[in-house]
């Protein structure tokens, strides 16, 4: 167990940028699984904008997701302009998101005909806190993306090499093969 962690925390040090990909990849599957309340919510409310909304959470959730993974290649100095685009593209994702939870509490609020959440239609509450859990993923994300400087030389000074135990006597061993 002691050398399966030794050796996670040798591929984190390599490669410390898998924190912040790993935590897009969450947020990705966690708005991707929960799809069927979104479009539930989507199908009754009716709002303006509202499928847009979703399909351009899921599009540029997938392109920023490439973005990233352009942007930092393997043990190579960052790729700034997909790095910008990255941010742009999760800033449009939680744009996104913010619109199309705007547009749920719009249709419960509205002074005419307004949406009821009962039993039936518990799914546009969960759709609601699901987006919001969604952007509460991707902003540490992010976060962990702007901090991955820091944290990569912390990981750094983390000591994962092994100690190999010799017993003090180099010239004992004979290595020239002569028998």
């Amino acid at each position: 167990m002691k050398e399966i962690w030794r050796k996670f925390l040798v591929s984190l040090k390599r490669r410390p940028q898998m924190i912040p990909l790993a935590v897009f990849v969450v947020a990705f599957l966690f708005y991707s699984l929960n799809m069927m309340y979104i479009s539930d919510t989507t199908a009754r409310i009716q709002g303006p904008g509202m499928g847009l909304a979703g399909f351009a959470t899921m599009l540029f959730s997938m392109l920023g997701f490439m973005c990233f993974l352009n942007a930092f290649p393997y043990r190579k100095k960052a790729n700034m302009p997909m790095v910008i685009l990255m941010f742009a593209m999760m800033g449009i994702v939680i744009f996104s998101d913010g619109y199309y939870m705007m547009a749920i509490y719009s249709a419960i609020t509205r002074p005419d005909n307004p949406i009821v959440v009962t039993d039936q239609t518990s799914y546009i509450a969960s759709a609601y806190g699901y987006l919001n859990i969604h952007i509460i993923i991707l902003a540490v994300a992010i976060v962990l993306t702007l901090l991955l400087p820091v944290y990569s030389k912390w990981l750094r000074k983390i000591k994962t090499s092994i100690d190999v135990g010799d017993n003090g006597n180099m010239e004992a061993i004979d290595i020239s093969g002569e028998a």
